[in-house]
């Protein structure tokens, strides 16, 4: 009985150590995949010409993704601008200063956006978003309808607005009682605590919550697809339509497949996206591992 049992364990081990080491292989076999399916673009074109050519004409084999690098980046970026402050602040004030039920109530709203489908979202900003930006523009002095840079980093915002909250919420809860103790008896106040103590203990998980809202954020489709425009040029400002990779590769996967190389510039711009989150990723975990040896 004790062998079985052993024999039980050790089958267990090895069958969890082979799938975690099969969820780990994922993303490196979609990687090389997408790779494979490239290589075509790439031995037809150079990495410049793809990366820095202006010049979208399939037709031609022209596959210049500059505008589509361009426009993904500023979304992302004006996204990033408008979620990281409010959803900070937000954090703060669930974990520090709402009363109990207020919390809940906060928290369960939270959910139910990270619930709402994309789509929902994507339309909800064509009705309400994209008019609002096109009368802020006219007051502006620029003539724009509305499917814009701006349309598309707010209905983003909103989007990264859970991943954000949730994580960085947690962490600010997770410092413990002690420190806020110890601060308060040294004559602090609430929010001295909050700013040189309890913000700086959590500042990794922060820093992580932020990565994953932005790889949330730079692989997002269908809501950006809907209020970002889609011009392939590249955007002259935030009132300007825009064209980003994701919804590049969604408006156009399976149509005109025949035009030679045209698959394969679509595979390559998704192997862009992959290797930018992957970057980032990386890099907030380098980040963490810093701040976690500074604060040790």
């Amino acid at each position: 009985m004790r062998i079985n049992r052993q024999a039980k364990d050790l089958l267990a081990s090895r069958l969890m150590r082979l799938t975690t080491i099969l969820v780990s292989l994922s993303v490196f076999v979609i990687g090389l995949v997408l790779l494979v399916k490239s290589e075509p673009l790439l031995a037809s074109i150079s990495l410049k010409d793809l990366l820095l050519s202006p010049s979208w004409h399939p037709s031609r084999n022209e596959f210049g993704l500059y505008p589509f690098i361009v426009g993904t980046v500023e979304v992302t970026v004006l996204s990033m601008a408008f979620a990281v402050p409010i959803c900070l602040l937000t954090s703060i004030y669930v974990s520090e200063y709402a009363a109990r039920s207020v919390r809940s109530l906060v928290i369960s709203m939270i959910d139910l956006l990270a619930g709402v489908p994309s789509v929902v979202i994507g339309l909800w900003g064509v009705l309400v978003i994209v008019p609002a930006v096109r009368y802020v523009a006219l007051i502006a002095g620029y003539e724009t309808t509305g499917y814009s840079v701006l349309a598309g980093g707010i209905v983003l915002a909103i989007m990264v607005f859970p991943s954000i909250i949730s994580v960085s919420q947690e962490v600010l809860r997770n410092v413990p009682a002690s420190m806020r103790e110890a601060s308060f008896g040294l004559g602090a106040t609430k929010w001295q605590t909050v700013k040189y103590v309890v913000i700086r203990k959590s500042m990794g998980g922060i820093l992580a919550a932020i990565v994953l809202g932005f790889s949330r954020a730079f692989g997002e489709t269908i809501a950006v697809l809907m209020v970002v425009g889609n011009v392939a040029k590249i955007p002259s400002s935030i009132f300007a339509p825009a064209y980003p990779l994701p919804a590049l590769i969604a408006n156009n996967y399976g149509e005109i497949m025949s035009i030679p190389l045209y698959e394969s510039a679509l595979l390559f711009a998704a192997l862009l996206l992959l290797l930018v989150v992957v970057a980032f990723t990386v890099m907030g975990r380098v980040l963490l591992i810093r701040i976690q040896r500074r604060s040790t």
